[in-house]
Formats: C-alpha cells, sequence, structure tokens
C-alpha cells in the first residue's frame, strides 16, 4: 500500500513578562527519520530572534536536538517547524510475545546495554515512579496471565477506561501520581501512569512525543492549528516481537496517524523545548499544530 504523507506545521512563542538578559534553550521539535517507520522527506526550523549560537547533536537514545543560546535581550521566541514525513502503511502483526511470567528470562538474556536495551525501561525514572496503587491497578487490568502484547493493550484499554481527558486538570509540572489518584488528565499524564503500570508488571515501557493527525467531526471543516502535539508509549514485548506502541489517551496502538519526534524514559528525557534564563516575572506559551494529509 502507498505510505501516507503528512505536511506538519509547529508553531510554538513564549511571552516573557519582562526582557530576558540571556537565555540557553535545547529543543526536540522536528520528526524523526526512522528507518522502515516514518521518513523525513523535508524539514526546516526557524526560530525568531535568531540564536547567537546553534548546535545539533543526538541523545543517548539517537534523538536528535539543537543547542540554541541566546546573548541579547529578549521578551519572546517563537520557534516554527514545518516538514513533510513519508509513513508506511504498517501492522503490528501477529501476537509471538511471550507470557507475563516468563518476559524476564527473556529480559535478563538480553546482553547489551544499547539504547534500545529493554533494561533503561524497567525502574524509576525522574517522572515516573512505581507505588502500590499503581501496581495493583495494572495487575486487575492484566489478571490470568496474559501474554505481554496482550497485556499492554489490556492496560492501555483501563486507562483509557477509567480516565478522563482534561486538559484543565493538569500542568506538565502536575505528579504522575495526583493525576492518577484524580483520574484525569491530558497525554502526558495518560503516557506517564502507562509506564508506571507496565514497569510494575516487569515490562519495559518508555515516552514517545509527537504529532497526532486529528479528524473533524463529520461535516466540519478541519480547523487549521487543532492538531497538538501528542504523547503516547511504547512496550518492549520479547526478544522475538521487539517494541510496540500504544496511545493510551485514545485506546489504540499507535498507527500512521501518529509521527514521531524523540523517544526516551519518560517526558523529561525529550521535553520539546527546555531552558533557563535570566529573568523574572511570568510567562505566556502559545501552540499550535497543523497535521494535513497530502492529497496523491
Amino acid at each position: 500500500m502507498d505510505p501516507v504523507i503528512y505536511d506538519i506545521k509547529l508553531r510554538i512563542k513564549y511571552t516573557y513578562e519582562y526582557d530576558a538578559d540571556s537565555s540557553r534553550h535545547t529543543v526536540r521539535l522536528v520528526p524523526a527519520d526512522l528507518p522502515g517507520i516514518q521518513r523525513v522527506v523535508a524539514s526546516s526550523l526557524d526560530i525568531q530572534p535568531r540564536p547567537a549560537e546553534w548546535s545539533n547533536h543526538k541523545d543517548f537514545f539517537g534523538n536528535d536536538y539543537a543547542e540554541l543560546v541566546f546573548l541579547k535581550p529578549h521578551r519572546k521566541i517563537s520557534f516554527l517547524m514545518q516538514s513533510r514525513v513519508e509513513i508506511p502503511e504498517h501492522e503490528t502483526g501477529f501476537d509471538v510475545s511471550p507470557g507475563l511470567a516468563d518476559l524476564k528470562a527473556e529480559i535478563d538474556g538480553y546482553r547489551s546495554l544499547d539504547p534500545l536495551a529493554p533494561h533503561h525501561f524497567l525502574g524509576t525514572s525522574p517522572l515516573v515512579r512505581t507505588a502500590r496503587s499503581i501496581a495493583e491497578y495494572a495487575r486487575a487490568a492484566t489478571a490470568g496471565n496474559p501474554t505481554v502484547m496482550r497485556a499492554v493493550n489490556l492496560v492501555g484499554e483501563a486507562l483509557h477506561r477509567d480516565m478522563n481527558f482534561d486538559p484543565e486538570a493538569t500542568t506538565v509540572e502536575t505528579p504522575m501520581m495526583e493525576a492518577f489518584e484524580a483520574r484525569r488528565g491530558v497525554c502526558q499524564d495518560f503516557s506517564h501512569i502507562m509506564i508506571a503500570c507496565l514497569r510494575s508488571l516487569g515490562i519495559p515501557a518508555g515516552y514517545v512525543s509527537g504529532f497526532l493527525r486529528t479528524m473533524p467531526p463529520p461535516g466540519q471543516p478541519r480547523l487549521e492549528g487543532a492538531d497538538a502535539m501528542h504523547a503516547w508509549i511504547r512496550a518492549w514485548c520479547g526478544v522475538d516481537m521487539g517494541w510496540i506502541e500504544y496511545d493510551p489517551t485514545n485506546g489504540m496502538p499507535a498507527d500512521t496517524d501518529h509521527v514521531t519526534v524523540a523517544r526516551g524514559r519518560d517526558y523529561s528525557d525529550i521535553a520539546p523545548v527546555r531552558g533557563v534564563m535570566r529573568t523574572h516575572g511570568d510567562h505566556t506559551t502559545t501552540q499550535s499544530v497543523d497535521v494535513v494529509p497530502v492529497e496523491r
């Protein structure tokens, strides 16, 4: 089948209450080029004001990022990312993952600490902690010793059923457990909670940031800027199956509607924009994303 092609446009604008004398930022905004999974046909990143220093790097997990330094006073920073991405049709395939009780032996047999090694994604990470209530919830959702892949789906389906998507309930700083106890949050919360659930079961799990194509209601026009940066999870399902991805916010495996930017243990590894600056006062942020299929 022909691949799906998207034109993606992301706009982010930071406005500070007072001038920042200088600032330094790390940004991960451009879709990843992943052989066999997605191909970046073309991309550009425009930043205003122009940074005094700009260097490109790869992190431990293979994600591209840019380091930016601003040396002149500024009250605003705007980012405009444009990209064309091609995603081939793909299917998860047959479930050849081991039983949940047998996964540990396969993890122990993985004799490498390469970036894709499951060992990096088993323990706690800066924003994901295990807790008794999380472990009990995960065990209840996966009763009966299912396969690992089935367990991933069962946990995702349970969270989609029991959690409410509420953009007013949390912020990017809200602790994972607070969102879990309230059963409310956004995609970041859904993903961190699912990662904690899977790790409590002994399933290596990590965080994926990217873009999601959203569909307007039937008969309604698509609104410009209505799409958003999104997050979902990836889980290691044994030697034969490897990594699969699941979107708990929408209760579905990640597919051609999902465009990957970066992968890590949790949001702290791959925040789209992170910075430090010399300033005081508050700031505001606006963001809009367009993920538009390219008609053939």
